[in-house]
């Protein structure tokens, strides 16, 4: 996604180019803001990515059949996590980050084997751990990814951070996953560019977001490609294989960015049928194909 100019604070975290923009002409206040924000999309990372040996998420994946007490913040986000998996029927799972042991997204044209993936499905499944908070027990060479849900976690708790600052006009942007808390100061809207999948196409359409959220999935550069079948990286855990022909993306607008987040990648699980699951459920919703 693409911005308009407005006064800024950005740095890098989740792998992804991050910025606050206020509505200020006081460098000060941006400054402040920019720092508050900046040190919780950090916290976060350090606290939740699955690529540390340091953190929470370690300490689970490493204590099989050990219960593992976590703190209220992740009790809170294993306790999002389940409803995630019931309300999508299994499909939403943060147990499936395993899957990437035999799928790997990186340009080749390598499928696992239907043996392969046979292997991993025992490993995966929400329903197959014991949740008793604030106790968390996995099954031997199971693991949990909370990366499904962090980067939009972090939106919504550093714009909360901000707000403990200033009550001025704002937006947070974590890698297109973005947050607003209301129009800007001459009463416009935030204008948010939809990255077209087409290369040679800029934007794809144009957004006016004045108060909430907007999350955004898709599969439009990471898959593979082999005897002329494209193969999303858009996993179904039910089957460990890819979802079939799912939109190149699917952007969502709901009150906070996790809401957002968990409705699009939802959309994006029902592949084919991607349109009419944001229709029944009647959000609001940009879906390119």
């Amino acid at each position: 996604m693409t911005l308009s100019s407005s006064l800024k604070h950005t740095f890098r975290a989740m792998a992804s180019p991050c910025e606050v923009r206020v509505e200020t002409q006081d460098p000060d206040l941006i400054q402040r803001v920019g720092a508050v924000v900046e040190a919780e999309a950090l916290r976060i990372e350090k606290k939740y990515s699955r690529y540390r040996d340091d953190n929470i998420i370690a300490r689970i994946n490493q204590a099989t059949n050990e219960p593992i007490k976590v703190d209220d913040e992740t009790s809170d986000l294993l306790n999002y996590a389940q409803q995630c998996f019931e309300l999508s029927n299994g499909q939403f799972d943060i147990t499936s980050g395993i899957l990437r042991r035999v799928w790997r997204f990186d340009g080749s044209n390598k499928i696992p084997s239907k043996k392969e993936v046979e292997q991993i499905l025992p490993l995966i499944g929400w329903d197959k751990l014991t949740w008793s908070a604030p106790y968390l027990t996995l099954r031997p060479g199971m693991e949990v990814d909370l990366g499904g849900v962090g980067k939009e976690y972090a939106v919504d708790r550093a714009l909360m951070a901000m707000q403990r600052l200033t009550d001025q006009p704002a937006l947070v942007n974590f890698g297109g996953d973005l947050r607003a808390t209301g129009s800007r100061s001459d009463g416009s809207a935030w204008k948010i560019g939809l990255l077209s999948v087409d290369i040679k196409n800029k934007n794809e359409a144009m957004l006016a977001l004045h108060n909430g959220a907007l999350a955004t999935s898709g599969d439009a550069e990471r898959y593979l490609l082999k005897d002329g079948i494209r193969y999303s990286h858009i996993l179904d855990p039910r089957t460990g294989w890819p979802v079939k022909n799912p939109p190149r993306s699917v952007t969502v607008s709901a009150p906070t960015c996790m809401e957002a987040g968990v409705l699009s990648t939802m959309a994006m699980l029902q592949g084919e049928r991607a349109e009419r699951f944001l229709k029944k459920e009647h959000l609001r919703a940009w879906c390119i194909r």
